[in-house]
Protein backbone atom coordinates (compact mmCIF):
# COMPACT_ATOMS: atom_id res chain seq x y z
CA UNK A 1 0.00 0.00 0.00
CA UNK A 2 1.64 3.29 -1.08
CA UNK A 3 1.97 6.28 1.21
CA UNK A 4 -0.20 9.30 0.45
CA UNK A 5 1.65 12.52 -0.29
CA UNK A 6 1.88 14.93 2.65
CA UNK A 7 1.83 18.24 0.79
CA UNK A 8 2.44 20.48 3.81
CA UNK A 9 4.46 18.60 6.43
CA UNK A 10 4.92 20.13 9.85
CA UNK A 11 7.75 17.78 10.82
CA UNK A 12 10.57 15.91 9.12
CA UNK A 13 12.70 13.12 10.53
CA UNK A 14 14.06 9.64 9.87
CA UNK A 15 13.11 6.44 11.65
CA UNK A 16 16.42 4.51 11.71
CA UNK A 17 17.62 1.10 12.97
CA UNK A 18 14.07 0.02 13.73
CA UNK A 19 12.83 -3.36 14.90
CA UNK A 20 9.16 -4.37 14.72
CA UNK A 21 8.32 -6.91 17.45
CA UNK A 22 4.69 -8.10 17.33
CA UNK A 23 2.44 -10.43 19.30
CA UNK A 24 -1.10 -11.66 18.78
CA UNK A 25 -3.74 -10.43 21.23
CA UNK A 26 -7.48 -11.14 21.58
CA UNK A 27 -9.40 -8.40 19.71
CA UNK A 28 -11.93 -8.00 22.55
CA UNK A 29 -9.14 -7.19 24.99
CA UNK A 30 -7.80 -4.35 22.84
CA UNK A 31 -11.25 -2.95 22.07
CA UNK A 32 -11.49 -1.93 25.72
CA UNK A 33 -8.23 0.03 25.47
CA UNK A 34 -8.84 2.19 22.37
CA UNK A 35 -11.37 5.03 21.94
CA UNK A 36 -14.88 4.02 20.97
CA UNK A 37 -14.74 5.74 17.58
CA UNK A 38 -11.86 3.50 16.51
CA UNK A 39 -12.14 -0.16 15.52
CA UNK A 40 -9.32 -2.59 16.26
CA UNK A 41 -8.06 -4.16 13.04
CA UNK A 42 -7.27 -7.85 12.90
CA UNK A 43 -5.18 -10.16 10.73
CA UNK A 44 -5.67 -13.90 10.70
CA UNK A 45 -8.33 -13.49 13.40
CA UNK A 46 -6.04 -11.71 15.87
CA UNK A 47 -5.32 -8.16 16.93
CA UNK A 48 -1.63 -7.28 17.03
CA UNK A 49 0.43 -5.27 19.50
CA UNK A 50 3.80 -3.94 18.40
CA UNK A 51 6.89 -3.03 20.38
CA UNK A 52 9.03 -0.86 18.08
CA UNK A 53 12.40 0.45 19.29
CA UNK A 54 14.31 2.72 16.90
CA UNK A 55 16.42 5.85 16.48
CA UNK A 56 14.93 9.24 15.58
CA UNK A 57 17.32 11.25 13.40
CA UNK A 58 17.22 14.63 11.70
CA UNK A 59 14.17 15.76 13.64
CA UNK A 60 13.06 19.25 12.66
CA UNK A 61 9.91 21.27 12.20
CA UNK A 62 8.98 22.75 8.85
CA UNK A 63 10.97 25.84 7.91
CA UNK A 64 13.69 25.34 10.53
CA UNK A 65 16.95 23.38 10.57
CA UNK A 66 17.59 20.46 12.86
CA UNK A 67 18.89 21.55 16.27
CA UNK A 68 22.08 19.75 17.38
CA UNK A 69 21.51 17.81 20.58
CA UNK A 70 17.74 17.71 20.08
CA UNK A 71 17.35 16.19 16.62
CA UNK A 72 18.66 12.68 17.38
CA UNK A 73 17.39 10.39 20.14
CA UNK A 74 16.12 6.83 20.73
CA UNK A 75 12.43 6.05 20.94
CA UNK A 76 10.35 2.97 21.72
CA UNK A 77 6.63 2.69 20.97
CA UNK A 78 3.90 0.31 22.08
CA UNK A 79 1.11 0.36 19.50
CA UNK A 80 -1.79 -1.41 17.83
CA UNK A 81 -3.66 -1.04 14.54
CA UNK A 82 -7.06 0.55 14.12
CA UNK A 83 -9.39 2.20 11.63
CA UNK A 84 -11.72 5.13 12.14
CA UNK A 85 -15.43 5.46 11.36
CA UNK A 86 -14.56 6.37 7.75
CA UNK A 87 -12.55 3.19 7.25
CA UNK A 88 -9.11 4.83 7.35
CA UNK A 89 -6.41 2.57 8.82
CA UNK A 90 -3.66 3.76 11.14
CA UNK A 91 -1.81 3.41 14.42
CA UNK A 92 -3.00 3.87 17.99
CA UNK A 93 -0.20 4.35 20.53
CA UNK A 94 -0.42 2.94 24.04
CA UNK A 95 2.91 4.58 24.96
CA UNK A 96 5.94 6.29 23.45
CA UNK A 97 9.26 6.46 25.30
CA UNK A 98 11.73 9.10 24.12
CA UNK A 99 15.36 9.65 25.09
CA UNK A 100 14.99 13.45 25.06
CA UNK A 101 12.95 15.29 27.69
CA UNK A 102 12.08 18.07 25.21
CA UNK A 103 10.68 15.52 22.75
CA UNK A 104 8.57 13.85 25.44
CA UNK A 105 7.18 17.17 26.65
CA UNK A 106 6.44 18.38 23.11
CA UNK A 107 4.77 15.11 22.19
CA UNK A 108 2.44 15.32 25.17
CA UNK A 109 1.70 19.05 24.96
CA UNK A 110 1.39 19.53 21.19
CA UNK A 111 0.25 16.16 19.91
CA UNK A 112 -1.66 14.61 22.80
CA UNK A 113 0.47 11.47 22.60
CA UNK A 114 1.34 9.41 25.73
CA UNK A 115 5.06 10.20 25.72
CA UNK A 116 7.43 9.31 28.56
CA UNK A 117 10.96 10.53 29.20
CA UNK A 118 13.37 7.61 29.43
CA UNK A 119 17.05 6.81 29.67
CA UNK A 120 17.63 5.07 26.34
CA UNK A 121 20.27 3.89 23.88
CA UNK A 122 20.46 2.27 20.43
CA UNK A 123 23.74 0.59 19.48
CA UNK A 124 24.28 -1.09 16.11
CA UNK A 125 27.20 -3.28 15.05
CA UNK A 126 26.61 -4.63 11.58
CA UNK A 127 23.53 -6.86 11.68
CA UNK A 128 23.28 -6.69 15.48
CA UNK A 129 21.35 -3.94 17.28
CA UNK A 130 20.88 -3.48 21.03
CA UNK A 131 18.15 -1.31 22.52
CA UNK A 132 17.97 -0.17 26.14
CA UNK A 133 15.17 1.80 27.83
CA UNK A 134 14.56 2.78 31.47
CA UNK A 135 11.55 5.03 32.01
CA UNK A 136 12.12 8.14 34.10
CA UNK A 137 8.83 10.07 34.15
CA UNK A 138 5.93 10.64 34.23
CA UNK A 139 4.34 7.56 35.71
CA UNK A 140 4.50 5.41 38.79
CA UNK A 141 6.72 2.38 39.26
CA UNK A 142 9.41 1.09 36.93
CA UNK A 143 9.15 0.32 33.23
CA UNK A 144 11.91 -0.87 30.95
CA UNK A 145 12.81 -2.64 27.73
CA UNK A 146 16.08 -4.38 26.83
CA UNK A 147 16.16 -5.97 23.38
CA UNK A 148 18.96 -7.49 21.27
CA UNK A 149 18.20 -8.18 17.61
CA UNK A 150 20.08 -9.77 14.71
CA UNK A 151 18.86 -8.80 11.24
CA UNK A 152 18.78 -11.48 8.54
CA UNK A 153 17.98 -11.64 4.84
CA UNK A 154 15.73 -9.08 3.13
CA UNK A 155 12.08 -9.98 2.63
CA UNK A 156 11.27 -10.75 -0.98
CA UNK A 157 8.51 -8.80 -2.69
CA UNK A 158 6.02 -11.66 -2.41
CA UNK A 159 6.60 -11.88 1.35
CA UNK A 160 5.45 -8.29 1.84
CA UNK A 161 1.84 -8.79 0.73
CA UNK A 162 0.53 -10.34 3.94
CA UNK A 163 1.23 -9.82 7.62
CA UNK A 164 4.41 -7.76 7.09
CA UNK A 165 2.47 -5.22 5.04
CA UNK A 166 -0.39 -5.16 7.55
CA UNK A 167 1.96 -4.42 10.45
CA UNK A 168 4.24 -1.84 8.83
CA UNK A 169 2.43 -0.05 5.96
CA UNK A 170 0.65 2.49 8.17
CA UNK A 171 0.26 6.13 7.14
CA UNK A 172 -2.08 7.66 9.74
CA UNK A 173 -1.48 8.36 13.44
CA UNK A 174 -4.52 8.60 15.72
CA UNK A 175 -4.63 10.44 19.04
CA UNK A 176 -6.73 12.81 21.15
CA UNK A 177 -6.00 16.55 21.09
CA UNK A 178 -7.83 18.69 23.66
CA UNK A 179 -10.09 15.71 24.35
CA UNK A 180 -11.09 15.33 20.69
CA UNK A 181 -10.11 12.47 18.37
CA UNK A 182 -7.55 13.57 15.79
CA UNK A 183 -5.42 12.09 13.03
CA UNK A 184 -2.17 13.05 11.31
CA UNK A 185 -0.94 11.77 7.94
CA UNK A 186 2.54 10.25 7.60
CA UNK A 187 4.48 9.91 4.36
CA UNK A 188 7.43 7.59 3.85
CA UNK A 189 8.70 5.14 1.22
CA UNK A 190 8.11 1.39 1.64
CA UNK A 191 10.09 -0.10 4.51
CA UNK A 192 13.17 -2.09 3.39
CA UNK A 193 12.29 -5.02 5.66
CA UNK A 194 14.53 -7.88 6.73
CA UNK A 195 13.90 -11.04 8.64
CA UNK A 196 15.19 -10.72 12.19
CA UNK A 197 15.92 -12.82 15.27
CA UNK A 198 15.23 -11.56 18.77
CA UNK A 199 18.13 -12.90 20.79
CA UNK A 200 17.18 -11.18 24.06
CA UNK A 201 14.07 -9.44 25.36
CA UNK A 202 13.39 -8.20 28.88
CA UNK A 203 10.51 -5.74 28.92
CA UNK A 204 7.50 -4.55 30.87
CA UNK A 205 6.42 -1.60 28.68
CA UNK A 206 3.41 -3.56 27.44
CA UNK A 207 2.30 -4.33 30.99
CA UNK A 208 2.88 -0.68 32.01
CA UNK A 209 0.49 0.31 29.20
CA UNK A 210 -2.27 -1.84 30.73
CA UNK A 211 -1.78 -4.90 28.53
CA UNK A 212 -1.29 -8.46 29.73
CA UNK A 213 2.23 -9.79 29.31
CA UNK A 214 2.65 -11.16 25.78
CA UNK A 215 2.67 -14.91 25.28
CA UNK A 216 4.17 -17.02 22.56
CA UNK A 217 7.02 -16.18 20.22
CA UNK A 218 6.82 -12.75 18.58
CA UNK A 219 6.96 -11.97 14.88
CA UNK A 220 10.09 -9.87 14.25
CA UNK A 221 11.15 -7.66 11.35
CA UNK A 222 14.03 -5.19 11.11
CA UNK A 223 14.76 -2.24 8.86
CA UNK A 224 17.58 0.29 8.44
CA UNK A 225 14.85 2.93 8.28
CA UNK A 226 13.03 5.46 6.11
CA UNK A 227 12.73 9.26 5.85
CA UNK A 228 9.42 10.59 7.14
CA UNK A 229 7.17 13.61 6.59
CA UNK A 230 4.37 14.21 9.12
CA UNK A 231 1.33 16.40 8.43
CA UNK A 232 -0.63 18.45 10.92
CA UNK A 233 -3.37 17.05 13.10
CA UNK A 234 -6.92 17.15 11.73
CA UNK A 235 -10.22 16.47 13.44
Amino acid sequence: MPSARVARPVMYHRWSDITFIHWRYPPDLLRRLVPGRLTVETYDGAAWVGLTPFLMEGVRVSGLPAVPGLSRFPETNVRTYVRDDRGRSGIWFFSLDAGRLAAALAGRALYGLPYFWSDMSVRSDGAHTSYRCRRRRPGHGRAWCDADVTAGLPLEKGERDGIAEFLTARFLLFTRVAGRPARAPVEHPPWPLRRAELTRLDQCLLQAAGLPAPSGPPLVHASPGVPVRVGRWRW
